[in-house]
């Protein structure tokens, strides 16, 4: 007898379908690697396995051509909902640069306004993520890391880095939030929060 797939088999196996092919930005690493990444953040967090398997899904609206409809049918409403928190409304119709600091804004806004605890364990594994492959980078190519993205300004990526550790000091006793400091003050300096 098949033993049944867990919620977090299967959300390993739907993201990994829905990021099939793609890269991290400026390297050959598989797309993948980041939610499983975040996952495993989350759950240094939190054993709540919804929780846990929305982080390895919190990229799929955002970044695939999966929907709404497609995640409620297969993982319910609770872990649709936080997908939608940690999704970004991308604004497709113009130029990623012209849209980027809105749509952090819109980000910082959710963490400080209506995002809950779950949301926010969400959202600082998801940028722990971002932020330790960027200092792995920085660590190996400087400052030119920051050619890769949109918005090669360093200095609104530390704004925004630094905004969400604010936005999200409701967990700075965890050792999660204190590695993400750290991270930003490594990266963009130090400056107190």
């Amino acid at each position: 007898m098949e033993k049944a797939l867990t919620l977090f088999d299967s959300a390993i196996i739907f993201a990994t379908k829905a990021h099939s092919g793609m890269t991290r930005k400026g390297t050959n690493v598989p797309y993948i690697v980041h939610p499983i990444e975040a996952a495993a953040i989350v759950s240094a967090m939190t054993d709540d396995e919804e929780v846990i398997a929305a982080a390895v899904l919190h990229d799929v609206l955002e970044d695939t051509a999966a929907t709404e409809d497609d995640l409620l049918a297969r993982f319910g409403r609770r872990i649709t909902e936080l997908v939608i928190g940690e999704s970004e409304n991308k604004r497709r119709n113009f130029p990623a640069a012209l849209t980027w600091k809105i749509r952090k804004q819109e980000t910082i806004t959710f963490l400080e306004t209506e995002a809950d605890t779950d949301a926010k364990m969400l959202a600082l594994a998801d940028k722990l993520s971002n932020l330790r492959a960027i200092h792995r980078d920085v660590c190996i190519i400087g400052d030119a890391v920051w050619e890769r993205f949109n918005v090669k300004d360093k200095s609104m990526h530390g704004w925004m880095y630094r905004s969400i550790a604010r936005a999200l000091r409701e967990l700075k006793e965890h050792p999660t939030w204190q590695e993400y400091n750290h991270l930003v003050e490594v990266v963009f300096g130090d400056v107190s929060l």
